[in-house]
């Protein structure tokens, strides 16, 4: 024997039904703390902050960041490999 039931409600009313506690407030204040937090860093992953934050603690990175490109395209050897 096979019985199927069909029931149409919504998850919050689903939840209900069965003593399932509302967990949407907590959903949203934990979501809320992301949101702001996420906020708070994009400013950090922003191109310039990146590009500032690389090449302020040493004044020669540009150079390195350089002629680390030209030696991955295979276009010749570092630039400063006969400097002291």
């Amino acid at each position: 024997m096979k019985v199927n039931v069909e029931v149409d409600c919504t998850p919050l009313e689903a939840r209900q039904f069965f003593g399932l506690p509302d967990v949407q407030p907590m959903q949203m204040a934990v979501m809320d703390k992301l949101q702001k937090q996420l906020m708070a860093n994009i400013e950090r992953v922003s191109p310039e902050a990146l590009m500032q934050s690389w090449f302020t603690f040493d004044p020669r990175i540009a150079e390195r960041f350089q002629d680390m490109f030209v030696t991955m395209a295979g276009l010749g050897g570092a630039r400063g490999s006969d400097k002291k």
